[in-house]
């Protein structure tokens, strides 16, 4: 059933296509950072995996919020791996060695890229898509990743 909510199809359905590709980069940085969780290697192993896992919490969190928001605009939410390989902006990455500072460098890579994309299209929902909402929905998820990647950062100083 098609969602009436004082946004036309077309802007509702830029909106989604936005928020796909989103959901996407969110799914794919949750993967990654259980990946960490899990592979952490180290003298401080028993810190990260319980940070990775505080992590991880979070954005699947996120990945269910933005999946949610794609719904309650009508749409379907993408939700399958080769989907979010298709959308994603990030890149998966193979490491050699497992330490933590080399997992926290690569996640806090894929916040900050997650933080640019976010900042560079806000703007957007408001002023093309007459989507007010979303680009709250937006500022807040911005909000967010800005706390977890102060949190990876901090552990580099």
């Amino acid at each position: 059933m098609e969602a009436k909510i004082g946004i036309k199809q077309e802007h509702l359905a830029a909106v989604a296509q936005s928020l796909s590709k989103i959901l996407a980069d969110e799914f794919v940085l949750y993967t990654k950072t259980r990946k960490a969780h899990w592979n952490v290697v180290g003298i401080d192993f028993l810190a990260k995996h319980k940070f990775f896992e505080e992590q991880y919490g979070q954005l699947e969190q996120i990945v269910d919020d933005v999946a949610e928001r794609i719904r309650s605009l009508g749409h379907y939410a993408p939700a399958s791996l080769k989907e979010y390989l298709e959308l994603t902006h990030l890149s998966e990455q193979s490491r050699e060695k497992n330490n933590s500072a080399g997992f926290i460098k690569e996640l806090l890579a894929d916040h900050e890229s997650i933080l640019i994309h976010l900042r560079e299209n806000i703007n957007n929902y408001v002023t093309a898509l007459h989507d007010a909402g979303t680009s709250d929905y937006i500022t807040g998820l911005m909000e967010t990743h800005e706390k977890m990647a102060w949190m990876l950062r901090a552990h580099l100083e």
